[in-house]
This record gives C-alpha cells, structure tokens and sequence, in this order.
C-alpha cells in the first residue's frame, strides 16, 4: 500500500491493520501529515496544524500496541477537529480576528472521548467567521479551497472537515451544523456527513444558538461516521440537553437494513428553487432505493416546508447579533455579509423572538407529525454545485448582502427540528463536481439514517473517486 493510498484507507480498516500490526500509527500519522504539508498550500484547510503533538501521540501510540495494551476502536487513527472546538493547548479562533490567539485551556467533551477512544488529533479545520455562513473564507484564514476545483466554495462552517475527507488528510473529520454545516461541506467536496439527533453528541460548553446546532463525523464512509459517532456520543453532565439513552452499536447494526422502510421524496420542499443539474441526480439517486434496493419512494408534498425561510431568515440575524458590541471596534476586519447580518438582527425585540419562537416550536411539531407516516425522507443535500468561494451566491441566484440560504433551503428545517439527516454522494455534474442527497430520519433515529445511508452506499459506491488534488 503507498502512503497516498493509507491516507485514503477507511478507518475501519486502519484499525484491523494496526491491531494485526500490519501498519503502525505512527506510519499511518506520518503519511497523513505529509500529504496535508504537500497539500495545505493549495487547499487551506487547516487552522492550525499540530504536527509535532500528533507525532508524540503517534509513538505514544506505538508504545501501547507493542507492549499489548488495551485498544481503543480509534487506537492509532489520526482525526481532526473543527477550530470551534476546544483542544488544550491549540488555538480556538472560530476564524475570527475577534478570536485571534485564544487558545483552550482543556480538551471539551467530544475531544476527550476522541483521545480516550485512541484517536491521534491532527489539529484545527478552518471555518468561517463565527461559522455564519455556507461559503468557505474566512477574514483570518481567507479560502479554503474545494479539492475538486480551486477557487470553489467548499461549503459552510465545516468546510475544512469536508477538505480533509476529500483531500486524504486521514479518515475522520469532526464538524458541527447549526443550518447545515455538516451536509453541506459533504454535498460540496463528495463525501458523507452526518448531522445527528440533537443531543446526541453533548456540547461542552453548550452554544446560544437556540439548541440547534449539531456535532458529528464528515468521513469517506457511512462505517466511518458510524464507528465515529459511536464514540463521541452519550450523556454528559456539561449538556442539559444530551440525550440519556446510551448510543447504539453502530458499527455492529450498520448491515441490518429497517424492514419496508416508508420513504418520501421531495424535490423542493414545496418551495426551493433547484439547479436542474443538481435535481436530476438526486432523482437519479431517489430511483436508486427502489430500483436496486427495492424500496418503495412516494413523492410527497411538505406543507410545512415553505415556512421554513421566514423562520431560518428570522433567527440567523438575531442569534448573530449578539456579536453586535464588537462591530464598530472591528469592522474593517469582519466578513461584510456577517457584519450586514447582525446588523440585519439588531432592530428584533425580545417580544418578537419570543412570539417568533412559538411560531418555530409549531413548524417544528408539523415535522415531527410527518414522520409519523414516513420513516425517511429525502431530498436534495444542497441546490448548487460548488461555485466560487469570493461569492456568498452563484452569479445565477438572486444576490443579497447576507442571505445566502437561498440555495440551501434544505438543510436548516432539521436543525429547527432537530431530526438526524445525512448528505450522501450521488453523482457528479458535467463539470465533475459532486452533489449529495439528504437522507432524513426520525428524531433519535441516527442508527436508521446511518443503516439507509449504508444501504445505498453498497449499490452506488464514491470512495474510490479521489478529487484531482
């Protein structure tokens, strides 16, 4: 195997090899870390890289192996973390000036568990500011850059997790979502993400986004993000809002498949504006789960759908604003589209969010009712291919200062409801860029989104395409 190829080896994988002692962590770490310093010029992805600390960590890991010390599952597998999160002793900038060297005192929860679980942390991913918008740039990183075409937006606030799974910088990547941040770097680099329950993965500490943003794995693999949330989910004291039934066995129930699952289909959710492209490979993909894995598909109507975009438009700008103080300081070093949208937030009043709240709680309830009768749903990840990161929307779309979600209509409606969704690879455009298809689950239904995620994987594989990077 070459050391380009271990780079790309799922993690299920690595792990059978280093137990077997086939390869070691420390070489695993080492072909890693030299494909993201060959790299990291061109694509960005990386805040902060911890190239020394991972290779302590790696001979450390070395060590245990061979004196046969108990395992972890991620003994040796080398996993990167979103610069929103907080690792000890490395920067935590959320890709602001505002930010700029703070540096975390302690891992949080999710990296904790990571490192008990064996894993070895490459460092930080890059974000935008504050993780406010779809586009990958940053006023403190500047672009991070699509690996299948320079110069594209690579989606959203997780957009150097998304880099890394595409680019080969090893198989596991953390990201969070808090209007699709997890699905839409998948959609646009050509890999999995999974944005679980609510609660599922416990934030420490918990943000003021009103209980809608998301942690989870962006990988090559659905075995990769089952194995990986398998970890990093559970209770935990520093979320009131973690979720108290221990995690399933992912990795283990990932092959069994929900019997005549009920599967809708929507296009649109009865509102999104679509590029046509994009809407003939979901449809091509939607054909798939009935053609080859015998399922069967209704297109449905979403009458809770064209909702949505009052709501997303209504609590983007007022949870931003509380960045607000900062702005006459620093504005000649903010993103002009975040300082546009907190801006946008500064003339809602407390009555109004508190009224608007109420009308979000019944949206949410009108899903919740859906998937009463239906089990998955799926639609469109995104609705544009990658298009220049410079850009906060495709020179076709409508242009405004702030609001991009006009072409990603369908990712925050899960974070309002909380409901488990995954963006799944399923074809290229002409231009050979990739698009993904959401695959929406019941709340705490994440082993069922991760199982029709699997399913679909096994009749229309993408692992083996490798941006040309």
């Amino acid at each position: 195997m070459t050391n380009t190829d271990l780079c790309f080896t799922p993690a299920t994988e690595l792990s059978d090899a280093i137990r077997a002692k086939r390869v070691s962590p420390g070489e695993v770490t080492r072909a890693v870390l030299a494909r993201i310093e060959a790299l990291e010029p061109q694509l960005n992805a990386f805040a902060f890289l911890a190239r020394q600390e991972a290779l302590d960590a790696a001979e450390a890991a070395d060590a245990a192996l061979m004196k046969g010390t108990p395992l972890g599952p991620l003994h040796g597998i080398p996993v990167t973390i979103k610069d929103h999160e907080a690792v000890a002793g490395m920067p935590v900038e959320y890709g602001t000036h505002l930010r700029r060297g703070d540096v975390a005192k302690a891992d949080n929860v999710l990296v904790s568990r990571l490192r008990a679980a064996g894993a070895i942390i490459l460092g930080k991913t890059a974000t935008p500011e504050f993780g406010w918008t779809g586009v990958s740039r940053s006023p403190l990183t500047g672009i991070t850059h699509n690996p299948w075409g320079h110069g594209l937006n690579a989606g959203a606030s997780s957009a150097g997790a998304g880099v890394g799974a595409a680019a080969g910088y090893g198989p596991l990547h953390q990201g969070s979502d808090g209007a699709g941040s997890i699905r839409m770097p998948a959609h646009f680099c050509g890999v999995y993400g999974l944005k679980p329950t609510y609660g599922r993965v416990p934030q420490s500490p918990m943000g003021a986004s009103d209980s809608t943003v998301h942690l989870g794995p962006l990988t090559r693999t659905v075995a990769d993000a089952a194995l990986m949330l398998r970890v990093i989910s559970g209770l935990h004291p520093d979320d009131q809002s973690s979720l108290e039934a221990p995690p399933a066995d992912y990795p283990r129930l990932l092959p069994e498949r929900p019997r005549r699952p009920r599967i809708a289909y929507s296009p649109d959710l009865g509102h999104a504006r679509v590029d046509p492209e994009v809407a003939a490979l979901v449809r091509q993909a939607v054909a798939r789960f009935e053609g080859d894995l015998g399922c069967t598909v209704e297109q449905v109507e979403t009458p809770w759908g064209p909702r949505g975009p009052e709501l997303a438009r209504f609590f983007w700008p007022a949870h931003f604003s509380r960045h607000a103080d900062r702005v006459a300081e620093m504005r000649d070093k903010m993103d002009p589209g975040f300082v546009a949208c907190i801006e946008a937030g500064l003339h809602i009043t407390l009555p109004e969010y508190q009224k608007m709240r109420l009308v979000k709680y019944a949206y949410c309830a009108e899903i919740h009712h859906f998937f009463e009768d239906w089990d998955f749903l799926l639609t469109p990840a995104v609705s544009v291919a990658a298009f220049p990161a410079e850009q906060l929307q495709p020179s076709h779309w409508p242009q405004h200062p702030w609001d991009w979600m006009s072409w990603a209509e369908f990712s925050y409606p899960f974070n309002l409801s909380q409901n488990p969704a995954a963006s799944i690879p399923c074809g290229f455009t002409e231009a050979g860029l990739p698009v993904g298809l959401q695959i929406v689950g019941r709340r705490c239904d994440d082993l069922g989104v991760l199982q029709m995620s699997a399913a679909f994987e096994a009749v229309a594989p993408w692992a083996q395409h490798r941006p040309p990077v």
